[in-house]
């Protein structure tokens, strides 16, 4: 390696020797290669210290892991504290076939506990859904996965499919006891028996609730027509509103003509068969709530798009946004989608909607011109901005690429800034005439637009008595020393100066003549007149920016 140093090191010195590089340089470039080379070196111990650091830890948690699954298992802890096996590396590779081993004696055994918990929970939601299992048989505890365990969970299991089988056996005698069902309900006791018999496969109900049920299944058939007549009936009354509203065409309606005939029915004059079926519900209460979410999304919709044309509308007019006013405490805002909670309600949000967009629309109307002359005012606001950095910048005068750009561009900044005050006595006058007509205060997203424009102008007459006490404090400095042999001198080296710039002087003399134009205080643009302005651009379209003065 030192000999491929020593080479480049030669071939750097030649090119040093060559380009003249001086002494000091040459031994400053070298400090600083040498800087390098060793934070090289340091990150490479660092990066392998970290190494040492994350394999010492991989270790740590598989021994841990070893401990927690040897636990889990009801393994014994090791006897003896285990010795280290040389590297790290090493370590590690030897913890990694325990670990592996330990590891798939704890799926098996997770495996096992699965496929009995799966079986206890199966048959507690059939005979329980729905209730909390009783301790200790909640699940399959993940650190305790010992054989007493498993036993304990078998027994269980066996304890649940010996009150399946009972229950089965209830099911059964109280199905043979069931009397024919109203065929105007659907329910065919054939269908019900087959399917008690096939509970023991899992198909059947076996609950304490699908129990007492069949239990007073006989004695509530009556009650359960009259229940389900008063919810068909309620529920065609609906589905006709919502056809007559929805302008449903006929060809939908005929599917259910046939159950529109039973809404004036008396209950002993409703006998087809399967009229009171939970089908036949299923089917009308499907078609209400289709009918349902389409008015739905239609008054979502609708609010939705005049929600948007007002946000809009107030966007363009600078108005301050609705959620602006809820948070400053306006109570007037339209409800919500949840809040409409019928047609009478969505009615009335429209309405108010409708209202607000008038007034949003009258209200941009009145402050188009205003806000046409503010935006004008910000970009000679921003001008202004950019102009102050061309002027601070000492090397604006430098001869480069696209400096001849730039300085049109400031000159056409300045021609636009002088304009300023022209356009701000303009705008306050908008303002002040629009404030009169409207009878309230001109506001530019929440703020008084008149405030700010007078404290902007007053900014700018305090910075321009500022700038004329420092130039008549500079006419009296030069009238005391006008008559010295020094102030002749320096009258001579001003126009020498001023000779050299017209002809495209150095930089230090460029410095030198204009520092006393640059010390003057930089006027501040108030940050609440100021907008977001993309990047500028010089007259050729090109990006132009503080550092092609450079």
């Amino acid at each position: 390696m030192e000999p491929r140093r020593e080479l480049l090191l030669r071939e750097l010195r030649d090119a040093w020797d060559e380009v003249g590089e001086a002494e000091e340089d040459r031994w400053e470039a070298l400090r600083a290669l040498e800087e390098d080379c060793l934070a090289v070196y340091r990150a490479k111990v660092a990066q392998v210290r970290q190494q040492g650091a994350r394999l010492r830890a991989e270790i740590a948690a598989a021994l841990a892991e070893l401990a927690a699954l040897r636990a889990a298992v009801g393994d014994d802890p090791p006897s003896a504290a285990r010795t280290s096996a040389g590297s790290l590396r090493e370590e590690l590779r030897a913890i990694a076939p325990e670990l592996e081993e330990v590891r798939q004696r704890r799926d098996e055994m997770c495996r096992q506990f699965a496929e009995v918990t799966e079986l206890i929970d199966r048959l507690r939601q059939e005979m329980r859904p729905g209730e909390r299992p009783p301790p200790p048989f909640v699940d399959a505890d993940p650190e305790n996965l010992t054989m007493n365990r498993l036993q304990e969970l078998r027994a269980h299991l066996r304890h649940l499919q010996s009150e399946k089988d009972n229950r089965i056996k209830k099911m059964a005698e109280l199905t043979s006891s069931l009397h024919a069902s109203s065929s105007v309900l659907g329910m065919d006791p054939q269908e019900i028996t087959t399917s008690l018999q096939e509970a023991g496969a899992g198909a059947g109900d076996i609950s304490d609730g699908a129990i007492a049920r069949l239990e007073s299944e006989a004695e509530r058939l009556r009650e359960a027509k009259r229940g389900r007549m008063q919810r068909l009936q309620d529920l065609v009354v609906a589905m006709l509103e919502l056809w007559s509203l929805m302008d449903t065409p006929p060809e939908e309606q005929s599917r259910f003509q046939g159950v529109a005939c039973n809404v004036a029915a008396s209950e002993d004059e409703i006998t087809e068969p399967g009229a009171l079926s939970a089908t036949a519900i299923g089917e009308v209460e499907a078609e209400v709530a289709r009918l349902e979410g389409l008015k739905g999304r239609r008054m979502k919709d609708l609010l939705a798009r005049k929600r948007g044309e007002l946000r809009e509308i107030r966007r363009r007019a600078r108005i301050i946004s609705a959620q602006e006013e809820e948070e400053d405490g306006g109570g007037d805002e339209v409800v919500s989608d949840d809040g409409c909670a019928d047609a009478a309600e969505r009615s009335l949000v429209l309405e108010r909607l409708d209202a607000r967009i008038s007034e949003a629309r009258d209200e941009e109307f009145s402050r188009k011109e205003v806000l046409e002359r503010m935006e004008k005012w910000q970009v000679a606001l921003e001008e202004e901005s950019w102009l102050e950095e061309y002027n601070r910048n000492k090397n604006r005068y430098n001869v480069g690429k696209g400096m001849h750009l730039v300085r049109k561009r400031a000159e056409k900044a300045r021609a636009l800034v002088n304009k300023m005050p022209a356009m701000a006595e303009a705008l306050m006058a908008k303002v002040v005439a629009w404030e009169k007509d409207r009878g309230a205060k001109f506001l530019y997203d929440g703020e008084g637009l008149l405030d700010m424009l007078e404290d902007y102008d007053n900014t700018r007459k305090e910075k321009e008595q500022e700038k004329k006490r420092q130039r008549d404090q500079r006419k009296l400095q030069g009238q005391s020393t006008v008559e010295s042999p020094v102030a002749r001198a320096l009258q001579k080296n001003l126009k020498n100066v001023t000779r050299t710039l017209s002809m495209g002087g150095s930089k230090k003399m460029i410095v030198s003549a204009s520092s006393s134009s640059l010390s003057s205080p930089r006027p501040i643009t108030p940050s609440y007149l100021k907008s977001s302005f993309s990047p500028r651009r010089s007259d050729d379209g090109q990006m132009v920016s503080q550092d092609s003065f450079e």
